[in-house]
Order: C-alpha cells, then sequence, then structure tokens
C-alpha cells in the first residue's frame, strides 16, 4: 500500500550512459556495487540494456518487503529476462504466477527430502571418483575440478544418462555454455551480436546442446521403463507426458543443468579456499568429516556462499506501482535485494570478512540476512539438493587430504556468465592425512 510519505523519484544513482552501467555490471559488478553504494547509500538506482532501471536493495527489512510480496506484483521470471534466450521463456527461472506454479509443482517431487536421500549414494560415488584424483603435493585449481564433479551428479540426476556417445558430446558442450565471459553475456540482450565471433560461436554451441537434448528427450519420450526410474527427465514424463511440449522438456533440463552445477561448484572452490588459509577450522572440517557431522560440512557450505557470493542479486519487476524503502516505484521498475552487500554487511554478520562456519550451527540467519538461493515462494528448488552435494564432497576430499593455500594471498573474485567465481581457479594444495 503506498503511503503519501514515500517519495515518487527515483532513489540515487549514476548518471553514466546505460550502455556503460550495462558494461559495468556485466564485467565489474562486485566493485561497481560496493561504490555505488558508499556514494549513493543504501537504496540506489542503476538504468541498463533493454531500457531496464533496476533498483538496488541492501537492508534486510527491504529485501523481505521484497520475498513477502504477491508473486503477481513482483515478476521474478521479468526480472530474470535476459536469462531466457539461453534458459528459455519456459524456464523456472523465466516464468511468472501460474506457468511457474505449474513448473514448479512438477518439479519440486525430484528435490524433495525422499528424492535427495535416493541420490546421497551415487553423490558420494561421485564425489569419491573426483577427490582419489587430485594431485598430491602440488598446487592445481580446484575448481574445474568442482565443476566437473558438480555437471557429472547433475547430469545422472536430470537425465539418468549412462556414459555413451551423446553424455561424451553434452559434457563439454554445457561447459563451453557457462564458461563465458561478461563481453560474451552481452550477446544474450543484443541479439545482432550473435552474428559475429565469439557471440556466433556461443549461440551455435547452444543449438547443438539443443540438438542433443531433443534428441535424448525423444527417446526418452519411447522407454519403456519410465516408471522405474527416478531421474527428472524420467519423472516428468510420467508425471505430465504429451501435456509438456519437447520445448517445455528443453528448457527444463537446461535450467536445471546450467544452474543447478555451477553455482554449487564454485561454492565448493570458494569452501577449499577458506579453509586452505584456516587450519583451525579446516580441523574442526576434517573433524567433522570423520565423525559423519554433517552439520558442520553444511555450515562450511553456507558461510562459503555467505562469504564469497556466486550470484550478484536477485530480481523482481513490478507489475504496479510500489512502495519499497520509502520510494514509490513505478510498474517496470526491476527491484534487486543484493546478496553481496547484504552478506558482507557489518550491521548485520558480525566480523563479515572472518569465514565462521559457527555462524550456521544450531540456527537459522535472520530472514533477508542469507540468501544464495532467493526467497518467499520463488526461492530455489535445489537448496537442499546444492547442500547435500557440497556435504558429500567436502567430506570425500576432508577425510582424505589436508589442504593448505599456494599462497597467501587471498584470490579475488571476477565474473563470468552471470555468477562470480575465483580469479585462479581456488589453487590448493593437498597432501594425503596422517593416520
Amino acid at each position: 500500500m503506498v503511503t503519501v510519505e514515500a517519495r515518487s523519484a527515483l532513489p540515487p544513482g549514476s548518471n553514466l550512459p546505460p550502455l556503460v552501467q550495462t558494461f559495468l555490471y556485466v564485467a565489474l559488478r562486485h566493485r561497481m556495487h560496493r561504490r555505488w553504494r558508499r556514494v549513493y547509500g543504501e537504496v540506489f538506482t542503476s538504468h541498463v540494456s533493454g531500457n531496464r532501471t533496476v533498483v538496488t536493495l541492501t537492508r534486510p527489512e527491504h529485501i523481505r518487503q521484497v520475498f513477502a510480496g504477491a508473486p503477481t506484483i513482483f515478476h521474478a521470471g521479468e526480472g530474470n529476462g535476459m536469462l531466457a534466450p539461453v534458459m528459455g521463456k519456459h524456464s523456472l527461472l523465466t516464468t511468472d504466477e501460474d506457468d511457474h506454479l505449474r513448473a514448479r509443482k512438477l518439479l519440486m517431487p525430484a528435490f524433495n527430502g525422499a528424492a535427495l536421500r535416493g541420490y546421497r549414494d551415487m553423490m558420494a560415488e561421485l564425489a569419491v571418483d573426483c577427490v582419489e584424483t587430485w594431485p598430491v603435493g602440488t598446487a592445481f585449481p580446484v575448481h574445474p575440478r568442482m565443476n566437473a564433479v558438480t555437471l557429472e551428479i547433475i547430469l545422472r540426476v536430470v537425465f539418468g544418462m549412462s556414459d555413451g556417445p551423446r553424455l561424451g558430446e553434452l559434457r563439454p558442450r554445457l561447459r563451453r555454455v557457462s564458461d563465458i565471459g561478461p563481453l560474451t553475456v552481452l550477446g544474450w540482450s543484443y541479439p545482432k551480436l550473435r552474428q559475429f565471433g565469439p557471440w556466433r560461436r556461443n549461440w551455435e554451441n547452444l543449438r547443438a546442446v539443443d540438438d542433443l537434448l531433443y534428441a535424448e528427450i525423444a527417446d526418452r519420450r519411447g522407454a519403456g521403463d519410465l516408471s522405474e526410474r527416478g531421474d527428472v527427465l524420467s519423472r516428468l514424463l510420467t508425471a505430465a507426458g504429451d501435456e509438456m511440449s519437447d520445448r517445455e522438456l528443453r528448457d527444463h533440463m537446461v535450467t536445471l543443468l546450467l544452474a543447478g552445477h555451477e553455482t554449487t561448484a564454485t561454492a565448493l572452490a570458494w569452501s577449499f579456499h577458506e579453509l586452505a588459509r584456516r587450519p583451525a577450522t579446516l580441523r574442526k572440517a576434517q573433524q567433522a568429516a570423520d565423525d559423519g557431522d554433517d552439520a558442520y560440512l553444511e555450515a562450511v557450505a553456507k558461510e562459503a556462499m555467505r562469504l564469497r557470493p556466486v550470484i550478484q542479486n536477485v530480481a523482481r519487476k513490478l507489475t504496479e506501482t510500489t512502495e519499497i524503502a520509502g520510494y514509490r516505484l513505478p510498474a517496470g521498475t526491476v527491484v534487486a535485494p543484493s546478496i553481496s552487500l547484504i552478506h558482507r554487511d557489518a550491521t548485520v554478520h558480525a566480523d563479515p570478512m572472518d569465514f565462521r562456519p559457527e555462524r550456521f550451527l544450531g540456527k537459522q540467519p535472520e530472514s533477508g540476512t542469507w540468501i544464495p538461493f532467493g526467497g518467499g515462494v520463488r526461492r530455489c528448488i535445489g537448496a537442499g539438493f546444492s547442500l547435500q552435494e557440497a556435504v558429500a564432497v567436502l567430506r570425500e576430499a576432508l577425510t582424505r587430504y589436508d589442504i593448505h593455500a599456494e599462497r597467501e594471498r587471498p584470490e579475488e573474485a571476477k565474473p563470468r556468465n552471470i555468477t562470480l567465481f575465483p580469479g585462479n581457479g581456488a589453487r590448493i594444495i593437498a597432501t594425503q592425512r596422517k593416520p
């Protein structure tokens, strides 16, 4: 409800041209947002490509208002509009209201408690396969290895695919879809760029991924044992059958494959990066791994997500004029709770630059203060899956190895596609633990 005290003008913000602001967001978003908060305050405005006005929110009370808001007013799908060229118009990330609710109901059974328990052994097996190939006594970037294991896990869960030519071709092509730089991301918003250089190659690769996925969908529709399979694709075909088009299935699969592996992989890489620099915390995590204390290992992953957020912000597009943070924001405005700024706010998290998993033991963070999976009715359905996966990999690595930092100075985060990742791959040195 709008009050007469609310200001009609937008919050303060940069006067740079929208194209420049777009480039700064894509290439330097983590630094730009910190600077703009210092200059303009806790609520600030930016203007980016596609004639989008974005209001960034950095206070828990304002973030809670967004997450508790009516989904008919706060459209997450429209807020994620830049993802549509890759994820598709039917994606869980790009739909709103009835379309989103239908998709969420169909996908949720694959990520509930019973389903997660069914994935546990497979996660552990693939985690063992991954960590047992680590080089011993020499520095290596752990992030690519985390990308490989989380991709393998999500491929098995989403498709239930066995090794073969199709899976062998799909793996590297999916990596190429996500392993793109900030400038290539601009091709998502400017279709004309797809005729040239890296944008054309990226688009051709995505089309090749589509061909592989459509071939797998066609084969699976003809399978006679769908009801006996536990993968997400088979579950969807069993539940929806001919009611769901191949295009809808493709969009859901791509979303789960891309959103479901890289974020967890990066959180794991940062977990090892931070543990390697803190011997006392490492010893606690190793003891937890030895004792089967999943709560502490989960806290390690959660703290890595807090200190080193993978995604800069979440977004909601307003469908009507709405009062937020004392401003009357017009319909069409994108409100963007900032994950990175709220996670490092000293008024919200004590000693925010310290890596302290104990923050997450025995208590839940206050609403609106820890939001790596978003919030409200749009909270990521894969949150439990991601944390279970992280625990599995941490357990298998920490029961086998001591880990050390290659260099004392921490690595900087760098942007890749829409994520922030360890700029040098989170380089660590692993040595065999002594009995």
